[in-house]
């Protein structure tokens, strides 16, 4: 990427893995609504775009190569990437909280590191996860959005016999609604103006589905209350302040999309007069082990979230495709290879 709509193939060379390293041949990468909000908008919160920069962090794909002193992998062994690179020693990392490094160096972010949207690429080997059988690569790169889901169900307290309501039925809507079930939250409501992407709540167990441009989506929920857990997935203005608003007394907030603009609007008062708790996230941490369990048992039926699986080749044009048109595409994945 080189500027909003302006992405372009080209060769560059074939990375080496470094000591300590994998080289990965991907398979399959997730198109991710950050990579939409770089694309389109050129920034995504504080984060400007102002280099040439490659997009895509939700990749798998196959060892090909293994660095020195690397153990635990073979050639040929699948697995799925975790994105970001933290330092390991500084205060947050050394407390368990490596998701906010200050020093993290995470795929597809300005003056970071790169991302995979690109045939080959070397990755630190203690970020990298081996796949079991049962586990393609295509649900490898989505392992990375499921992780955000559980990390955001963990910091709301969900537990069995709440109610709970998303906002935005995109990919992280719809894993976190997946999860809420996993772990025994049935009453789920869904809201969002996309139908296609409502029909796929719906399909995945949703109990019920509100579209926002046609109902009050807040006036709706108040009637039985509001919602134990609130999370809000679609990254908006709007969805943040109908999310402060619909909450239970003594009920979670929990912000997890990001909008293009880093100061948006809550209605504290409202909050305040529940005493409801927020809760923000930052991507997740030590989550990677549990996704690739819950989509291996059966339990996270990862691979249903997909509505559309382009070529390489045409890369350019399909993220644009998946950037234009919302009402179309579900969850958009970038695949390498003929199979999952």
């Amino acid at each position: 990427m080189y500027a909003p709509r302006d992405m372009r193939i080209e060769e560059r060379p074939r990375p080496v893995a470094k000591a300590g390293e994998l080289l990965i041949k991907v398979h399959h990468v997730g198109i991710c609504g950050s990579d939409m909000h770089f694309l389109k908008d050129g920034r995504l919160g504080n984060w400007v775009v102002d280099s040439p920069l490659i997009l895509g962090h939700e990749s798998a794909g196959e060892v090909v190569d293994i660095g020195a002193g690397v153990q635990g992998f073979a050639v040929g062994d699948k697995v799925a990437l975790e994105p970001g690179v933290p330092c390991g020693s500084c205060r947050n990392c050394m407390t368990g909280h490596y998701n906010l490094c200050a020093d993290m160096s995470f795929m597809a972010i300005p003056h970071e590191r790169d991302g995979v949207f690109c045939e080959y690429v070397s990755h630190p080997a203690k970020m990298c996860f081996k796949l079991p059988a049962k586990v393609g690569t295509l649900e490898g790169g989505l392992c990375e959005p499921l992780s955000v889901g559980l990390y955001a169900v963990e910091k709301s307290g969900a537990r069995l016999g709440q109610s709970a309501v998303i906002f935005g039925s995109g990919c992280i809507g719809l894993v976190t609604m997946m999860v809420l079930k996993a772990v025994g939250v049935s009453d789920v409501t869904v809201v969002d103006i996309v139908q296609k992407r409502l029909d796929k709540a719906l399909e995945l167990g949703a109990r019920r589905v509100i579209r926002g441009d046609r109902e009050d989506a807040v006036s709706t929920l108040m009637e039985t209350g509001g919602c134990d857990v609130v999370f809000d997935a679609a990254g908006s203005v709007r969805t943040a302040l109908q999310a402060s608003q619909s909450v239970a007394t003594n009920g979670a907030v929990v912000m997890i999309g990001m909008a293009s603009e880093p100061v948006i609007g809550l209605d504290v008062g409202t909050m305040a007069a529940r005493e409801t708790r927020l809760e923000t996230i930052f991507r997740y941490r030590n989550h990677y082990p549990t996704a690739i369990k819950a989509v291996e048992s059966g339990v996270i039926p990862l691979k249903k979230i997909v509505s559309h699986v382009f070529p390489f080749e045409k890369i350019v044009e399909s993220v644009l495709f998946n950037m234009d048109n919302p009402n179309e595409v579900v969850k958009g994945v970038v695949s390498f290879v003929d199979q999952a």
